[in-house]
């Protein structure tokens, strides 16, 4: 899984380095990392026949991943790849909830107490002063909260897409989640009149490099993690992606952090390494 994180924590910075509207690219990352992943699966002659159950779920998770990216590239365009990527994996607490309510799992009293102060560490980032955060700010904060609770859900069916005796193969899986997800953006981008062209020839690389790296063989790596880890353990390794994100942002696009910049992410990198340290707690426990 970390080798995954890594590789999708660039995913931000090709969304920012691309010209097409936010629907588009998170349309073409699907659909070309999807193709990646279907050749992926016929190379290695992945079978396709599997309950109704199974593809129930597989739709799922394409739905709710097709509502992550939406939310999580319109967030990019108001508050840049760093804050929106921080903002979207606050997943991390609706993951570990989710699994408690679902699936039983004990939630670590370190992850309650890192919660809050996540939060506090995100509010530095932006800005202490209320009266000084721009309109901006405000729908990338609305759009990032709604990407953090559809990335959750999204991980939680993709685990269980894979924990399941007869699930799909790992690319077939991962594959038709992404071709249907790209389908659900498309008819999206149909409805409300987006465009599907692709204006220059680097527009072009980023979105194709996006969708084989970031979505195919970045995805394939988490994928294959997450049958073995417990939901919050999960949603706490895939922080990796935006503390990496944060860091691109500033060193791409200099974005401007001062001393409560820096305290807020070291704050929030304090809370997930609380959190992780605290799960890992209760699992060596209950062994």
């Amino acid at each position: 899984m970390p080798i995954g994180a890594f590789i999708i924590s660039f995913s931000p910075v090709l969304v920012r380095l691309s010209s097409v509207s936010p629907d588009s690219s998170a349309f073409y990352r699907v659909f070309f990392g999807g193709i990646t992943l279907m050749i992926f699966s016929v190379i290695r002659r992945e079978r396709f026949s599997v309950p109704l159950k199974i593809w129930g779920l597989v739709i799922l998770t394409a739905l709710f991943f097709a509502i992550d990216l939406q939310c999580w590239h319109r967030a990019i365009g108001y508050v840049g790849p760093g804050l929106a990527t921080i903002l979207g994996n606050l997943q991390v607490f609706a993951t570990a909830a989710f699994g408690a309510l679902l699936f039983k799992e004990v939630i670590s009293k370190r992850l309650i107490v890192a919660l809050p102060l996540a939060v506090i560490g995100l509010f530095l980032l932006i800005g202490l002063d209320l009266n000084e955060i721009s309109s901006d700010i405000l729908w990338g904060l609305l759009f990032g909260i709604l990407t953090a609770i559809s990335y959750s859900s999204y991980i939680i069916c993709l685990r269980q897409s894979q924990s399941t005796e007869k699930k799909l193969p790992l690319f077939a899986n991962m594959g038709i989640i992404s071709l249907l997800t790209a389908l659900s953006v498309g008819i999206s981008m149909n409805v409300t009149g987006d465009s599907f062209v692709i204006p220059t020839s680097s527009d072009w690389l980023y979105l194709i490099i996006y969708g084989v790296f970031c979505q195919g063989i970045g995805w394939a790596f988490i994928s294959k993690g997450l049958p073995n880890l417990p939901a919050a353990i999960a949603g706490l390794l895939m922080l990796l992606q935006p503390a990496l994100a944060f860091v691109w942002d500033v060193v791409l696009f200099s974005r401007p952090t001062g001393a409560y910049g820096l305290f807020g992410v070291a704050l929030v990198l304090f809370a997930i390494g609380m959190g992780i340290y605290g799960q890992q707690a209760v699992a060596k426990n209950n062994e």
